[in-house]
């Protein structure tokens, strides 16, 4: 038997359209990348227009198709002239994942008060609207979709050294299990994908050489994650035949650190 057609029918996703916000980083844009490979329309969503224009690039050398749109997360009037962008240009939205994330290493008893502002306004505001803009434009199109929030390993065992930012993912957490309950009988999924530690552009500060040393001892897999890890989980969540039923949940990817103890 030739597996081929089976699971491209299974995780395919031609005909798609995906937003990916955040795409510009190194996590999003290889979900964005995974995506783009199942079949997926990618619309890139981030400020950096030369880390943009890299990804579209290499979306398109490899057959897929992806174009970029420059909009601030936070802002919920970027946000619906993106929506009216995609449904202009693209005719349609399918996927949405809302990833755009930043952090900080700063101890809490000096976490200024901007500083907090600035997490909560872009991981926390950005969800909300992002789910809030084009969870709305889903559940009255009536085709259903798929929202994916990116959480973090922080939002489910708080963090030393990243107390906003671990503030701010459980509460994106809770927000997709609340939407999932709201939404799954429009037909719109709505999940959280968990990251453990990948290194990435938002935590190079906070990965200390003590602190490498206490994740690889509570990581069975004894190794960081790679960005291209998460595309196997982000098809998943995105195709509305493998993850037909998967609603308010939370797949981790950590190589089994949530799973640790002692």
């Amino acid at each position: 038997m030739n597996p081929e057609p089976f699971l491209s029918n299974l995780f395919g996703l031609a005909g798609r359209v995906a937003v990916v916000v955040g795409g510009t980083g190194e996590l999003c844009g290889a979900m964005a990348e995974g995506l783009a490979a199942a079949g997926a329309e990618i619309v890139l969503v981030g400020r950096n227009a030369e880390k943009a224009r890299v990804r579209v690039e290499k979306i398109a050398s490899a057959g897929g198709k992806a174009w970029f749109h420059a909009a601030e997360a936070s802002s919920k009037r970027e946000l619906e002239g993106l929506l009216g962008s995609v449904l202009a240009r693209s005719r349609r939205l399918d996927i949405v994942v809302n990833g755009a994330g930043v952090n900080s290493p700063t101890p809490f008893l000096d976490v200024a008060e901007e500083e907090f502002d600035r997490i909560v306004q872009v991981n926390l505001k950005g969800v909300f609207l992002g789910c809030q803009v084009f969870g709305r434009h889903l559940v009255e199109a009536g085709h259903g979709g798929s929202i994916i929030n990116v959480g973090s390993i922080s939002g489910l065992s708080p963090l030393s050294r990243v107390f906003t930012y671990s503030a701010t993912k459980a509460a994106v957490h809770n927000i997709s299990r609340n939407l999932a309950r709201e939404w799954a009988p429009r037909g719109v999924r709505v999940n959280t994908l968990v990251p453990g530690f990948f290194p990435a552009e938002q935590n190079r500060r906070v990965l200390k050489p003590d602190r490498v040393a206490s994740i690889m001892a509570r990581t069975p897999m004894g190794r960081f994650g790679e960005a291209g890890e998460l595309v196997g989980a982000t098809l998943l969540l995105a195709s509305e035949r493998a993850g037909s039923f998967i609603t308010g949940a939370e797949i981790v990817v950590d190589g089994g650190f949530n799973a640790m103890s002692i």
